[in-house]
């Protein structure tokens, strides 16, 4: 037991090196993700801040265009005037007017007129059409910075929640790795305990004493390490509350064996359980190992670890193997997680 407990504390002290190396690599990872996660949230800020800009741009764009309109309906009875005179003057437009002069002087006269009327035309007309091409130009242009700054956006919104999700999930992580420090701390305490009393205990022992026959090593520290009860297949797993334990299949008569140090319980056939050996192993922890074909310890008895309890039967439904239960703080586990893992 004492060789069995250094062996534990062992590989608990491996596992919380390894916790507290995952736990600084994690913590590294945490720390770069959230200088990412500002970087995106700085990024967002400067893209909201230039749609703003855009968004103010476009409305200015709206007001001169709204102006242009309503300066153009203001001038449109002139301008259709304008045009009406020019049609009625012709194809030769300007010429004829020219033409019309009574003498050269007049002529000279109507000559400037109709280039100044000319000019104006062309520089109205002109400018009325820049204008609205410019308008346009400009607001095609800065739609299209709008389109790209909500993608941009978009792009940035996703980039953040991703990291978010990120940082949570480390976040996680370390603090499962924190929760698992603390119950590997607890563990090795307990199994510190135990082993100073081991000690004592091989030392009176060692003088005639009968303390040793009473000491029982802790089952919680040893999550992940017990024996197998059998070798053999899991026919049905743990499904709380509908089925507390797991099947197990193997040969009629094999030996069934106790997966942790305790003293029986109980040694005797129940109903449902067919012969049932139930193992106490202290502080409200329990195994225990139904359909037996019989039965190899008595109520009272001390039990150490890979002892048989009895030989495998028949389960409920004629096939060979054994039914196991395992129960923690006297509530039932799922014992999977309690075994060691199978190659």
């Amino acid at each position: 037991m004492a060789r069995r407990a250094g062996d534990r504390l062992t590989a608990l002290q491996r596992e919380a090196d390894r916790l507290a190396s995952d736990e600084r690599t994690l913590l590294n990872e945490l720390r770069r993700l959230e200088v990412e996660r500002q970087l995106k949230t700085e990024e967002l800020k400067q893209i909201d801040q230039e749609t703003r800009q855009v968004e103010r741009d476009l409305a200015a764009i709206g007001a001169r265009v709204e102006t242009l309109r309503e300066s153009q309906a203001l001038q449109a009875p002139e301008l259709r005037a304008r045009l009406v005179e020019i049609y009625k003057l012709g194809r030769a437009r300007y010429l004829r007017l020219l033409l019309s002069a009574p003498d050269a002087r007049h002529i000279g006269q109507a000559s400037r007129m109709v280039a100044a009327l000319a000019a104006m035309d062309r520089e109205r007309i002109g400018a009325h059409q820049q204008t609205v091409a410019d308008l346009k130009s400009a607001g095609a242009t800065i739609e299209e910075r709008r389109i790209r700054l909500d993608v941009l956006r978009s792009a940035a919104v996703k980039s953040q929640q991703a990291l978010q999700r990120a940082v949570d999930a480390r976040s996680a992580l370390v603090r499962d790795i924190d929760a698992r420090r603390d119950l590997n701390a607890q563990l090795s305490g307990e199994l510190q305990a135990a082993q100073q009393k081991l000690q004592l205990a091989l030392r009176d022992a060692a003088a005639g004493a009968t303390a040793a026959e009473t000491l029982r090593l802790p089952l919680k520290p040893f999550r992940g390490d017990l024996d197998w009860p059998v070798a053999g297949r899991v026919r049905r797993r743990f499904s709380r509350p509908a089925f507390q334990g797991i099947e197990l299949s193997t040969e009629e008569g094999t030996d069934v064996r106790a997966i942790h140090e305790g003293i029986v319980a109980f040694a005797d056939t129940f109903s449902g359980f067919g012969n049932l050996v139930i193992l106490d192993h202290g502080s409200q922890a329990f195994s225990l190992y139904g359909d037996l074909l019989d039965i190899a310890v008595s109520k009272g008895a001390r039990i150490l670890r890979g002892q048989p309890v009895g030989t495998a039967g028949s389960m409920p439904d004629g096939i060979s193997g054994l039914y196991f239960e395992l129960r923690v703080d006297g509530q039932p586990v799922d014992p999977l997680q309690w075994l060691k893992t199978k190659p």
